[in-house]
């Protein structure tokens, strides 16, 4: 693809996601908005959906939650290349920030989870994450009686059933949404909250080409696009990437865009977890995507607009979890 092939592309997102500026009074051409508030629907099923997220019972080891690789004080990841699920098994893949996920075009990196309550089912029976079953999941929970009389109240029978489970996980992450990052303050009007240097990189983002890709109010997520424009991207990583779920060779290495929405603190970045560092990442972007070897001081520019990206982090009272109950399966160790 050539570099004005990128820019035509570029403008044409940018004309195509142009807001009102109704709400905030924001140039309309912004390619970025605002992330709002949270809104909880249903706070029950939150708050379930929260104990649920945190459970480690939901794994056949009684070790690993949602939060082990979704880890809610690290930006909702957990800063490895690639996560360790069930007798310390090495994934194949970068696990993606949870944080702002709602906004995804669908749920992990080749889009195989239409949503969130989809997505939730996939970890606790995929053998090298959880490594346990819907089935077992479900009796452990049913085993306990607080759990039992949860769910009652917040869906009307005793009966526990995986969709009940995925669909509070899901009404849980829903809450994960990062408001209120300087450079939402910056959209807003006010025009201290940036400094000269990062209101510099954020044009010299939007003039590469990078909104092309991470636009819209999570930066990213709400497309997929092939790893390797311009020069192919070199990797040890099997994932195949879009191509797994359609089968159509054409998807071949292509991913979810990510969120750029607190990348400051979701390293190390990409879909194999190459990229240590921003620094290295926009590099590597830069390179394999635009075709642009941006200097040290347009890559520190860039850098220090993306740091600008961190919002408001989920704050919270930690759940406490109900107590097993003398029926309920005990945890098989890694090892045993």
């Amino acid at each position: 693809m050539s570099k004005q092939r990128i820019l035509s592309l570029t403008l044409a997102v940018a004309a195509s996601i142009a807001v009102s500026g109704a709400a905030y009074g924001l140039d309309s051409k912004e390619p970025i908005q605002p992330i709002a508030a949270a809104k909880t629907k249903n706070p029950a099923l939150a708050e379930l959906g929260k104990k649920l997220y945190f459970d480690a019972r939901l794994s056949k080891s009684g070790f690993i939650s949602c939060n082990s690789c979704h880890n809610l004080s690290m930006g909702g990841t957990d800063n490895l290349k690639t996560s360790i699920g069930d007798h310390w098994h090495e994934g194949p893949i970068n696990a993606p920030t949870v944080l702002n996920s709602s906004m995804n075009v669908a749920q992990f990196w080749d889009g195989r989870a239409a949503d969130l309550k989809a997505q939730a089912g996939g970890p606790i029976a995929n053998p090298g994450e959880m490594g346990f079953t819907h089935k077992l999941a479900v009796d452990v929970l049913q085993s306990i009686p607080a759990y039992v009389a949860e769910f009652k109240m917040v869906f009307g029978s005793d009966q526990v059933t995986i969709e009940e489970v995925t669909k509070a996980i899901a009404a849980f992450e829903e809450t994960l949404v990062t408001p209120n990052s300087r450079f939402d303050k910056w959209l807003k009007g006010d025009k201290k909250a940036l400094n000269a240097n990062e209101v510099s990189g954020y044009k010299l983002f939007k003039e590469s080409g990078c909104v092309a890709c991470h636009n819209g109010p999570a930066v990213g997520g709400n497309s997929y696009q092939k790893m390797g424009v311009v020069e192919a991207y070199k990797t040890a990583s099997k994932a195949e990437g879009r191509s797994a779920v359609t089968g159509k060779d054409a998807d071949r290495f292509n991913f979810k865009v990510p969120t750029l929405r607190n990348v400051e603190l979701t390293y190390p970045y990409f879909h194999d977890g190459e990229a240590a560092t921003l620094k290295q990442a926009v590099e590597t972007m830069g390179r394999i995507q635009l075709g642009k070897k941006f200097s040290d001081d347009e890559n520190a520019r860039i850098v220090a607009f993306l740091k600008t990206l961190t919002g408001d982090q989920p704050s919270f009272k930690l759940p406490i979890l109900p107590p097993s109950s003398d029926l309920t399966p005990r945890p098989q160790p890694f090892g045993k």
